[in-house]
């Protein structure tokens, strides 16, 4: 894929200068395809192989994830660079191998675990509603179910009965995510990667309602000085939230317009 015009002048910064320019991704939905299994998602060649180029060139590249953040080096399979997880409150940084967890976010973990355990149902199963475990957060997965409507209205409930225990809810691509009633966003994590990271510019590509934070923490960053600019990229789909879409300064078309992205930059190093 040609990148079009309008995103080929705003990666303008980053290609003048690559060295100063920070890129930080999403993983599910921007650079591995959505699937029907959350546990088959991987990252195609075709797009690892610019990815590395980027990583090799660049100030600093990260991938910014709901998933736990090993899942999600799992995912993209380059150890070489920084992910975030559970939404900002873990980092696994290129080349370690501890994840380093949100203290205040890690003693909500048993809770968060009684609560999800106490709450399961047989209609959930029977539904083939989906828990994954994700220590201070509870996913419940519908994407799949032979029923998604009815399996969405029995985690909508679910949700409901969270929050009325003092829990936050999170809605994603067919997600439901219970969490502590803490600040959990992907917009946090942005601003702990590159809070005196001395990068000139830095962009972000996200495709759902989760990255809406991460493009509010960029503009903050920039707003306080930490950036001189920012490129918030909208990774469109047949499920894109319109406040994404919205929000987004420039809109790519799915993980090939991603991987069109990664070549364009690739080629600056």
């Amino acid at each position: 894929m040609s990148v079009a015009a309008p995103l080929a002048d705003a990666l303008a910064p980053f290609l003048a200068d690559p060295s100063r320019a920070a890129i930080l991704l999403d993983v599910d939905g921007v650079l591995a395809p959505i699937v029907r299994h959350a546990d088959d998602a991987h990252v195609p060649e075709p797009t690892r192989a610019p990815l590395i180029k980027v990583a090799k060139g660049y100030g600093f590249v990260a991938c910014v994830s709901g998933r736990q953040a090993a899942v999600a080096r799992r995912i993209v399979s380059i150890g070489s660079i920084t992910y975030v997880g559970n939404h900002g409150t873990e980092i696994l940084r290129g080349g370690a191998t501890e994840v380093e967890i949100d203290p205040e976010i890690a003693a909500w973990a048993e809770r968060v675990a009684a609560f999800a355990n106490a709450a399961w149902s047989e209609e959930l199963d029977l539904l083939r509603v989906r828990s994954e475990d994700k220590q201070a957060i509870r996913a419940f997965h519908w994407r799949g179910a032979p029923d998604e409507a009815a399996a969405e209205g029995a985690v909508r409930a679910l949700a409901a009965r969270a929050e009325a225990e003092g829990f936050a809810v999170h809605w994603g691509r067919k997600v439901l995510e219970v969490r502590p009633p803490l600040r959990m966003d992907k917009g946090r994590g942005v601003e702990k990667l590159l809070t005196g990271a001395h990068m000139g510019c830095a962009l972000y590509a996200g495709d759902d309602v989760t990255d809406l934070d991460a493009f509010r923490g960029l503009r903050e960053l920039v707003a306080a000085g930490e950036l001189g600019s920012a490129l918030c990229v909208g990774v469109r789909s047949d499920e894109t939230p319109e406040p994404l879409e919205e929000a987004a300064d420039v809109l790519v078309d799915g993980p090939i317009g991603v991987r069109g992205l990664l070549t364009t930059l690739a080629s600056s190093v």
